[in-house]
């Protein structure tokens, strides 16, 4: 098959894609669609932990230039910010996005209007489209894409989720996605209580990342050095080793494989509640990001992302990491 060529396209042309839509806003009558299982009916007006209900809440869209090269490209990843969330990171830089579900109903849309959103990022020229924290949305998500497939919508489709995701709605997405760009966020469900509000993270991330690498593999590029497939894994440093480094790539490495692509992320800053915390309350130190780069060079991922300090957006691609930090 032409890893080019977004699968979706056959599943929309033998009907699939339909049905999937269909079996997902079916699981929205009492809703398992993320691993919340709140059992709310969104399609009659009840909220779960997320807030939403059957439509879509789009904060915005646009081409992202900051994303990791492979998905920005020369035009921009065409890139949709899905209100509300499934966690609660009190550190959050976009908690005004991800949790205030009440100033974000303004921003309440039909399928039709995604749809539309996906075809003018198309128009726009960008090289794919970005679903940023789509895991409440996938019903519609997969709904709106089948209106605008017969319109001549083409775009790879990446999944960019905090991966606190269902295995089965991870499963309805096989065929439909392209690109998993998924966090990793902690090692230990103690830290993912504390500052996420998800006691089951670990499991529920380390699960989806494994079924995220069996439907797409490795990450592929293009010639042009544009992902067109695979799995790319981003983890936040975070102060004081609260993110688990060493233990998180040891498992990413061991048990689903070094060919995932692995972007270390550095430009984390005590946004949101993350004040009241005494041991978050401070940018990472250089120290920190460089011990989390020599890790990842220890545990051999072939393909490696970096970001500098002073350039919170700033990816380098096959950074060699045996390189001293900062020459």
């Amino acid at each position: 098959m032409d890893d080019a060529r977004p699968p979706y396209i056959d599943l929309h042309a033998s009907g699939e894609l339909e049905q999937i839509a269909d079996r997902l806003e079916k699981r929205l009558e009492a809703c398992d669609i993320c691993p919340r299982l709140c059992g709310v009916n969104r399609l009659r007006g009840e909220r779960g932990y997320c807030h939403s209900l059957e439509k879509p809440v789009v904060a915005s869209y646009c081409e992202h230039r900051g994303e990791e090269p492979v998905l920005s490209g020369s035009r921009g990843s065409g890139t949709i910010f899905f209100a509300n969330c499934n966690l609660r990171c009190v550190y959050c830089q976009n908690y005004q996005i991800s949790q205030d579900w009440q100033g974000q109903e303004v921003n309440t849309v039909t399928v039709e209007t995604l749809a539309g959103y996906m075809l003018e990022l198309q128009n726009r020229g960008c090289h794919n489209l970005n679903l940023v924290s789509p895991s409440h949305f996938v019903p519609q998500i997969v709904r709106a894409l089948g209106l605008a497939v017969p319109l001549g919508f083409r775009l790879p489709v990446v999944y960019n989720t905090n991966s606190y995701d269902s295995l089965e709605t991870l499963a309805e997405l096989e065929g439909v996605v392209s690109i998993y760009l998924p966090d990793l966020k902690y090692a230990d469900d103690q830290q993912a209580k504390k500052y996420s509000r998800a006691a089951d993270y670990t499991l529920h991330a380390r699960q989806s990342i494994r079924e995220m690498y069996r439907q797409a593999g490795g990450l592929k590029l293009d010639e042009n050095g544009m992902g067109v497939k695979g799995v790319l894994v981003r983890h936040l440093i975070l102060p004081g080793g609260i993110a688990g480094t060493r233990e998180s790539l040891a498992w990413l490495s061991e048990e689903v494989s070094r060919e995932v692509g692995l972007s270390l992320m550095s430009q984390y800053h005590p946004s949101n509640w993350a004040k009241r915390y005494a041991e978050i309350n401070r940018n990472i130190l250089k120290e920190e990001y460089g011990a989390a780069l020599r890790i990842a060079n220890e545990y051999g991922f072939k393909r490696t992302f970096v970001q500098g300090l002073s350039s919170p957006q700033s990816y380098l691609p096959d950074f060699n990491l045996g390189k001293p930090f900062g020459n």
